[in-house]
């Protein structure tokens, strides 16, 4: 049993700004260190936000939670109080669809729109994904995470470390392999969809079938790299998100 100073919040502020919020939502596996590394020149005035799912980081004593409707209702808690001001959601790969469903249960729930939605490395989520993760055998489950190169192959090699990782990673894909799209109206704000020129996971026809998600304004931005171009070419992708955010960053709700 989890005490309560054992648990952690599930939004933490990675670097603190006066204008509007930035909220992350990292990839399988991942947590808010992904966000923590965002170079703070580039984001000027805006506070970033990360997810932090349980089974990681600071929360690696919590089970990690693998229905992606669960994960939702509890996000759409946290986030609601960050609202005061004008708030943006980013989210790669797997983050990119709890972003989506993240935006669509706010409107629901609360009424609120964020200004903007970022989904980066990420199919449009009523394409539907025969290929299941989440319950392949751990060697081939390892092996596909090789090829997805985005986790460090001396963490993939240390049989420890991966024995404590593999029930997040596999939460973190039960997320995608268990969704169920659902129709609903397009949001009533712009998405920008991001992906890599060398990505061999998502293409960019995957990317483009987002535009029906917005009543708002659809782009799609193409960055050097692979799957995680996030990391690789992180400062461009950074400039890119301030520069969409620019109108927004000092308009208060």
């Amino acid at each position: 049993m989890l005490t309560t100073t054992d648990r952690r919040p599930w939004l933490v502020t990675c670097r603190p700004g006066t204008g509007l919020r930035l909220i992350g939502f990292p990839y399988a596996g991942g947590g808010p260190s992904l966000f923590r590394t965002w170079p703070g020149e580039l984001l000027q005035d805006i506070e970033l936000c990360a997810v932090h799912l349980p089974g990681r980081e600071a929360r690696m004593k919590e089970p990690p939670m693998g229905n992606l409707r669960q994960v939702v209702a509890e996000l759409v808690e946290a986030i609601e109080p960050f609202c005061d001001r004008p708030v943006a959601l980013f989210g790669h790969s797997i983050g990119g669809l709890l972003a989506f469903e993240c935006a669509r249960e706010l409107r629901r729930r609360f009424g609120i729109s964020p200004v903007h939605l970022f989904v980066s490395g990420c199919p449009a989520p009523q394409i539907r994904d025969q290929d299941r993760l989440c319950d392949l055998p751990d060697e081939e489950f390892l092996e596909r995470m090789r090829r997805f190169n985005g986790t460090p192959r001396d963490i993939l090699d240390h049989t420890e470390m991966m024995e404590l990782m593999l029930p997040t990673l596999r939460a973190d894909f039960a997320l995608r392999d268990t969704y169920v799209y659902e129709d609903e109206p397009p949001l009533n704000c712009p998405i920008s969809a991001f992906g890599g020129m060398a990505d061999e996971a998502v293409g960019t026809e995957q990317l483009e079938r987002w535009k029906v998600h917005t009543a708002e304004g659809f782009q799609l931005w193409l960055f050097q790299g692979d799957h995680f171009f996030i990391r690789t070419a992180q400062p461009v992708v950074v400039e890119t998100v301030t520069f969409i955010l620019q109108p927004h960053r000092h308009v208060r709700r």
